[in-house]
């Protein structure tokens, strides 16, 4: 019969513990990285919305802008859910409703 070692079992499910710690590690550190971008594309879109509204109230027109190739990021989209909102126009597809 074989001896069992403690000291050579624990190295062992050391060695095993250290992996899983390893990738939860890099998980962490992964969605961290994620957060961020997060934080920075919305900072540079209202950075972007800011310029924008700046230039059409600098005399640029959204037609002049959009052949700029410079449309309108979210200024427009809130202008045409508001308009969709009073005109009862629903945006996005349909619902599909059941009757029972």
């Amino acid at each position: 019969m074989t001896t069992i070692d403690l000291e050579t079992t624990k190295d062992q499910a050391r060695k095993l513990l250290d992996s899983r710690i390893e990738s939860v590690t890099n998980l962490v550190i992964a969605r961290k990285r994620v957060d961020e971008l997060r934080e920075q594309l919305a900072t540079a879109q209202r950075e972007d919305k800011k310029a924008y509204v700046r230039a059409t109230k600098d005399g640029w027109s959204e037609d002049e802008l959009k052949k700029l190739g410079l449309e309108a990021g979210g200024v427009a989209k809130r202008r045409s859910r508001r308009a969709n909102a009073d005109s009862g126009i629903a945006e996005g597809p349909a619902e599909a409703t059941t009757t029972n």
